[in-house]
């Protein structure tokens, strides 16, 4: 797939919950969502209620790109302003999870440690809906924001869920920060950075 139209999502424009869906359902089979919610009937009800919570902020104070088929989404938070926490965040977090929620906090305070300080733009999720990847939707996206922030001089920053994804944002400029990110008796990821081009 060669072009990939590339839209950004104003607030209004989508429900949050269907785009959380989309990235939950994408992302259901990751090591990281099996270790959120081991039980494979109440994982994608668990993963997208919290996504919501993160979807709907991002509307709000962030950025959301959307391929203009609907298949692919990038969330990003602008981290070269303060940015405030999603309103009654951790009351909403428990209520999202239900029994699952010492994972998603866990993942939350490994998420705060690894966090660089110097200013950047944060990729919150990026996803493909299942049946659509392997077709460049993901890469478009990337270089899609990446764009602007080289146009900006700002640095990007992530964490990889996977081998697969951790080389894909490597091809994308991304190199691997400081050591990888272990959940308690869990899966890594991989804070990566990419300085602006130029």
């Amino acid at each position: 797939m060669n072009d990939v139209g590339i839209a950004r999502v104003k607030n209004g424009e989508v429900e949050a919950e269907d785009v959380a869906r989309l990235i939950a359902t994408a992302f259901n089979a990751l090591d990281v969502a099996v270790w959120l919610v081991p039980d494979p009937g109440e994982r994608l009800e668990a993963m997208s209620s919290q996504f919501a919570i993160l979807v709907a902020h991002a509307l709000e104070h962030g950025r959301l790109d959307m391929t203009t088929d609907g298949h692919g989404v990038a969330v990003w938070f602008d981290l070269t302003v303060p940015l405030p926490e999603p309103p009654r965040y951790a009351q909403r977090l428990r209520r999202a999870c239900g029994a699952h929620i010492a994972h998603f906090e866990m993942l939350d305070e490994a998420f705060a440690r690894h966090h660089p300080e110097a200013p950047h733009h944060h990729l919150a999720f990026l996803a493909v809906r299942a049946g659509h990847q392997g077709r460049g939707r993901g890469t478009a996206l990337l270089e899609h924001h990446h764009r602007v922030l080289d146009e900006e001089g700002v640095p990007g920053y992530l964490e990889a869920s996977s081998h697969a994804n951790r080389e894909l944002y490597a091809r994308l400029g991304y190199t691997e920060l400081g050591s990888p990110l272990t959940l308690p008796e869990g899966p890594h990821m991989w804070p990566m950075w990419r300085p602006p081009a130029g």
